[in-house]
């Protein structure tokens, strides 16, 4: 995988103490652990969702809950399976529904889904095709995002090759504008109309005020007065927040390694940390709690196991995470096995 999953490993510290677990048997009798504290505590259920026989998970990477409540989850496929399709679709309880999406095995990655009229649609950003598809939710192509050649920051360099171009997520504007980030390739964000026309390209590479390194996740956050895109700028161990032009806003610097967003109506965001944890921030971006902090472990050795090797109520590697409509999140992990974990709000 990509370098910048690698980086930053050794000698980082949060400042922040370790995420609560509640007990062996919590309130209502369940032998699962609870983590958490306060008004913010979950019950936790991993390996949630029955997947249909002969498809089995690669790296968890992206999730997202429809308005029928519909739970989505984008993987990569494990070399073992008999099926290939990349998009597994669940109702709330975990029945499997369907799934589709064969083409993008491999290069699974960022989810993003969108209500534009009536409908809902799906953008899925393929890292290793490095592609940005735009579809139905039965997996209907609409449109495809390719190469930004039409970018100068994307011109062929002196040796005459193109620059990377990896996507890894993407957000979507009030206006239908649909914002990439090039997270494992050449650090921009790049910016499209609704129709997939490119605008512009800003961000690129370096720590300096709108600069990025890894922009591996971005969200519309709309929590304030004006909207604007809060990007998960990895490698460089924070997030960045920008004007919806490309202007940088300001810097958010407690998180180690945010991987992506998931934002509830009250205002609460959840962040997987591809470090062994999920924080839970409040609408100013202040740290309400660290869920199944395992931080202080050999992650990067532990998300090469089988899943019975994983510790109840502790977090391997999460890459991406979403709220439902109740308040529950589902977490999934960038683990060769894959993991998906709900969250349920006690």
């Amino acid at each position: 995988m990509q370098h910048t999953r690698r980086t930053f490993v050794a000698g980082i510290g949060t400042g922040l103490g370790a995420p609560m677990l509640i007990g062996a048997t919590n309130k209502s009798g369940s032998s699962k652990p609870i983590l958490g504290e306060g008004s913010h505590q979950y019950e936790v259920t991993h390996d949630w969702g029955d997947l249909p026989a002969g498809l089995k998970y690669g790296n968890t990477h992206g999730v997202c809950e429809d308005s029928q409540g519909r739970i989505y989850v984008h993987h990569t496929v494990n070399a073992a399976s008999e099926k290939h399709d990349t998009m597994v679709v669940f109702d709330a309880k975990g029945r499997f529904i369907k799934s589709w999406g064969a083409e993008f095995e491999g290069g699974a990655h960022g989810l993003h889904i969108n209500k534009e009229g009536s409908a809902e649609f799906l953008y899925l950003c393929d890292t290793k095709r490095a592609l940005v598809t735009k579809t139905t939710l039965d997996g209907e192509h609409v449109f495809t995002i390719g190469y930004p050649d039409k970018s100068e920051a994307y011109k062929p360099g002196a040796d005459g090759k193109n620059q990377k171009y990896s996507p890894t997520n993407l957000a979507i504007g009030p206006n239908g504008d649909i914002y990439v980030g090039d997270g494992y390739g050449s650090s921009y964000i790049n910016q499209y109309d609704s129709k997939g026309q490119y605008i512009r390209t800003f961000g690129g590479p370096g720590k300096e005020k709108g600069q990025l390194s890894c922009p591996h996740g971005i969200v519309l956050d709309t929590r304030g007065e004006t909207p604007n895109l809060t990007v998960a700028d990895r490698s460089n161990t924070r997030l960045q927040r920008f004007t919806l032009d490309g202007q940088h806003i300001d810097f958010v610097n407690h998180l180690p390694a945010p991987c992506h967003f998931s934002i509830f109506k009250n205002g609460d965001m959840v962040v997987p940390d591809l470090f062994a944890r999920v924080t839970l921030l409040d609408k100013n971006n202040r740290v309400i709690t660290q869920l199944g902090d395992d931080s202080t472990s050999d992650y990067m050795s532990n998300r090469k196991l089988k899943t019975e090797a994983f510790t109840p109520g502790k977090f391997v590697c999460p890459h991406g995470a979403c709220f439902d409509h109740l308040g529950n999140i589902y977490v999934v992990e960038w683990v060769e096995v894959g993991r998906v974990t709900k969250l349920r709000k006690v």
